[in-house]
């Protein structure tokens, strides 16, 4: 019966009550974190983006100058029927910047021969219509431009499109070889984001 006793009065009761506070602080603490748990929320937004029409550039007319003599230069205006035409499509309105790369020189295809050419200040023409004939630019239009310098401001027309008109001139040499000349004229597009 002693034994008994000592369990309940001494250290089985110690024992006993020890693992009954220890009991209590875990569920305690097993409280704790469910109202914490349960005091957290999640939400979930999202990000959008449109991305507008392809801009795009196409070479639809090529400069020619035709004819050429030996010693004479030729000039072709950017009005006419042989100046150089390229279009521009993408999303309408949209401000586009452009870049145009002009030749120095034409040259014959061996390479063996150049012939000079220039671009004056007022040698080109930006239309924003849809107007593709260089001789009735449409009234959307930057006439007279520097082809080397084109408007910082150019913005694609309601249809989404937009032209340059380019003229120029050959100088031949008095010795100028006979033959065929090119030059590559490259035109750059890039949205401006306005």
């Amino acid at each position: 019966m002693k034994s008994v006793l000592d369990n309940a009065n001494g250290k089985g009761f110690k024992s006993v009550h020890r693992a009954l506070i220890m009991t209590i602080a875990i569920g305690a603490m097993i409280v704790a974190n469910n109202s914490q748990v349960s005091a957290q929320d999640v939400a979930v937004g999202q990000a959008t983006a449109t991305v507008q029409t392809i801009l795009a550039v196409s070479a639809t007319a090529s400069l020619v100058f035709g004819t050429v003599y030996q010693g004479i230069p030729k000039s072709i205006a950017k009005n006419t029927a042989s100046s150089g035409v390229f279009t521009i499509t993408g999303q309408a309105s949209a401000g586009i910047s452009l870049f145009m790369q002009l030749p120095e020189y034409l040259a014959t295809s061996t390479g063996d021969d150049r012939m000079p050419a220039a671009f004056s200040t007022t040698d080109g023409t930006v239309d924003s219509t849809a107007n593709v004939n260089p001789a009735t630019p449409g009234g959307g239009g930057w006439p007279n431009v520097n082809p080397r310098n084109l408007p910082s401001t150019t913005v694609l027309g309601g249809g989404g499109g937009a032209h340059i008109f380019l003229g120029g001139k050959v100088l031949p040499s008095p010795n100028q070889k006979a033959g065929a000349y090119t030059g590559d004229i490259i035109v750059t597009v890039a949205y401006t984001g306005s």
